[in-house]
């Protein structure tokens, strides 16, 4: 069994293009299950759903959750207390890694926590979707991560590089990379040369983080 495990990012990303129907097709070509974190499903199902700004994209994810594209792993009480403890383990590790003036920089929060735990935790082979900058960089480099906030906050900064290994296991995926799959595979319903463009830069701008050089790129593909 293979597993995509969602944060939090790319399902609003999705629910707010109006593309949720994408992430259905993906599913039913995906030889695996999507995954999500209780805490995933409480940021953007159970409470957005009683905010009325945010209600029609939580009433659609929702729906989505029970049709069962998306899913709860289905964990014991053992293992969800395994999850709660690796979470605020991994919580640790990250907002430990670097220093600025002397102070730990926060850089991970719960629901991502949950996220890279469940990945953690699972046997089978999984990748976590996640949009966000700071912990895609962490995975991937994060030594580039401690150069570009030392640059942002204008401050030295010093990392405890032991922590970097850590992180290196988990592998990442944006919307992006997930819209470029849904085109390869032929499932956008909007059949013109400039649809997979348009996507991109509408992940891009919901909040993705992915570079125009990147996107330009993946249109060329």
């Amino acid at each position: 069994m293979k597993y995509i495990i969602f944060d939090s990012g790319p399902l609003i990303n999705f629910s707010m293009n109006g593309s949720l129907h994408l992430l259905r097709k993906l599913k039913k070509v995906f030889n695996g299950k999507f995954l999500i974190t209780e805490k995933v499903k409480t940021e953007t199902m159970d409470y957005p759903e009683r905010i009325r700004r945010f209600e029609l994209g939580a009433l659609q994810l929702g729906f989505l959750f029970k049709q069962g594209v998306i899913e709860l792993p289905k964990f014991n009480q053992k293992q969800k207390e395994q999850l709660r403890k690796e979470s605020e383990e991994i919580m640790t590790i990250a907002n430990s890694t670097f220093i600025a003036k002397g102070k730990n920089l926060h850089l991970i929060h719960e629901g991502e926590a949950t996220t890279l735990a469940l990945a953690h935790i699972l046997k089978e082979p999984s990748v976590i979707a996640i949009d966000e900058k700071t912990i895609r960089m962490m995975c991937e480099n994060p030594e580039n991560l401690r150069k570009l906030l030392q640059k942002k906050l204008r401050t030295p900064i010093s990392a405890n590089k032991k922590n970097y290994d850590f992180f290196k296991k988990f592998k990442v995926i944006r919307s992006t990379e997930l819209v470029y799959i849904a085109n390869k595979k032929k499932l956008f319903d909007l059949k013109d040369p400039r649809a997979l463009k348009a996507m991109l830069y509408a992940m891009k701008y919901k909040g993705c983080s992915v570079s125009k050089e990147e996107i330009e790129q993946m249109a060329r593909l």
